[in-house]
């Protein structure tokens, strides 16, 4: 008895008017990217070439969309998830004590689970496969920054979690209880095939010199990398030379923050010394346009630091400071908000903001053998853009048209690892009314329980309507 092998079954080929690879290739016209039922991409090229080799496989796009490899989205706070659309008066301190805090001190690993898993379908459907988080809260016990972890995984989306931990407020146990959620949050990673570890140090002027001390030791002894906040609004530099003597970024130099693998979110306070230390300690950026301009923070020197050779990626920031995990929304930003701050059309380019949603992201996370272009070898993170849709159906630039045309209602089909998680622009496997209906109800809890009178209309009236 023979037994017939069909070749390329499993194997999935997606097909666009234009691949952008992110990679070596460039952008190709008139293309396809195939991947394998194990994940892996096995092929870029020619779409009659990839069939004719892999008849078995199943055929995705009609030639008229936009191929690309998933967004990644360096910087967010999934603990935010359920605290949106409020504060926007607010400047980063003031919003901390309206908002965050108050969150904070209620959310529940459970509440946390449910806000990432409302916010994946978000990310996942505005093109992102891989998130960079950090998980902030002070109920600590709860182990709440587990929940970033339980949601992704159910929702099988590739991710960085950390612990962003602060000891600096009134009330706060001692040291060893954020150093065991530290703990903690890396053994609940550790089976984890898509979500990676490090440890978190929200802000450096926010944790003590016992705990910080502590989390560089566990950095050296584990071999962790740095998810951290630096130079973000100009009072951090101020009160950091009054308490420190140097600005955070030289602080975060001398205490050995800097010797291991750091991502930092923000760097816009830059001094030039500044940006020298961040370049020798090859520590990466993550730019966050959209948060930057609703806290009225500052802008990043994105161009600056990139000539430098930083490793600079984009990230939507949290939920509660962006307001959405749109990163269509994002990279519009990023580009714009260069050009209207230097007054110059060439101060930011398309191709540029799209290197740092993509393989630039990766790059700055460490992750750039496994993701960020669509080479093979990596890994199946791939999303087809409609080409069939109002924003897209004109490509005369396809870079041009994606970073300041299109929206998530663009993105047709995402694929995670080469699982398909979005078809039809719709996340697969997800009731999304009783996923809001949840949502709504553990918003209107964490509102009250933070007692966020003024901020939130779930605990009480607001100030237009007050006003009536």
């Amino acid at each position: 008895m023979s037994t017939e092998v069909n070749e390329g079954a499993g194997t999935t080929i997606v097909r666009g008017a234009w691949v952008l690879t992110m990679g070596p290739q460039g952008g190709l016209r008139d293309a396809a990217v195939a991947f394998d039922g194990e994940g892996g991409i096995i092929a870029v090229g020619d779409p009659a070439a990839l069939i004719a080799t892999n008849p078995g496989a199943t055929l995705v796009g009609d030639g008229h969309g936009i191929v690309l490899p998933g967004f990644v989205n360096a910087h967010t706070h999934l603990t935010e998830g359920l605290i949106t659309g409020m504060g926007e008066t607010a400047v980063l301190w003031e919003w901390f004590d309206r908002v965050v805090n108050p969150a904070g001190l209620n959310i529940t690993r459970e509440q946390v689970a449910l806000g990432t898993r409302l916010k994946a379908v978000e990310m996942l459907e505005s093109g992102i496969t891989t998130v960079n988080d950090m998980s902030c809260h002070r109920n600590l016990g709860s182990l709440a920054s587990l929940g970033a972890v339980d949601g992704l995984a159910e929702m099988g989306m590739r991710g960085i979690v950390s612990f962003g931990a602060e000891d600096m407020y009134e009330g706060a146990p001692p040291a060893e209880a954020f150093m065991a959620e530290h703990e903690a949050l890396a053994d609940r990673i550790a089976p984890e095939p898509l979500i990676g570890f490090r440890a978190g140090v929200g802000t450096v002027l926010g944790i003590s010199d016992e705990l910080f001390t502590r989390t560089i030791a566990a950095c050296a002894e584990h071999g962790w990398a740095v998810h951290t906040h630096l130079a973000e609004v100009r009072e951090e530099v101020t009160e950091s030379k009054l308490s420190h003597g140097c600005d955070t970024i030289e602080h975060a130099d001398r205490k050995g923050l800097l010797e291991h693998e750091v991502i930092a979110g923000h760097c816009i306070w830059c001094s030039e010394r500044d940006i020298g230390l961040l370049a020798s300690r090859d520590v990466a950026v993550a730019h966050n346009p959209v948060a930057n301009m609703i806290l009225a923070s500052g802008v990043c020197p994105v161009p600056r630091l990139r000539r430098e050779g930083v490793r600079v990626g984009i990230g939507t920031d949290g939920a509660a400071s962006n307001d959405s995990q749109d990163m269509f929304g994002a990279i519009k930003s990023a580009a714009l908000l260069q050009k209207i701050h230097k007054l110059e059309a060439t101060a930011m380019t398309a191709p540029e903001v799209l290197e740092m949603a993509t393989i630039g992201g990766a790059r700055a996370l460490g992750l750039e053998g496994e993701v960020g272009s669509l080479e093979p070898g990596k890994r199946a993170d791939v999303v087809l853009l409609d080409g069939n849709g109002p924003e897209l159906a004109v490509l005369h630039d396809p870079f041009q048209q994606i970073v300041y045309g299109a929206t998530p209602r663009s993105v047709a089909e995402v694929w995670v690892d080469g699982v398909h998680r979005v078809t039809g622009a719709a996340t697969i496997g997800v009731d999304r009314p009783a996923l809001a209906a949840e949502a709504r109800e553990n918003a209107r809890d964490l509102a009250n329980r933070g007692e966020m009178k003024g901020e939130s209309a779930y605990a009480g009236p607001l100030a237009f309507e007050e006003g009536k």
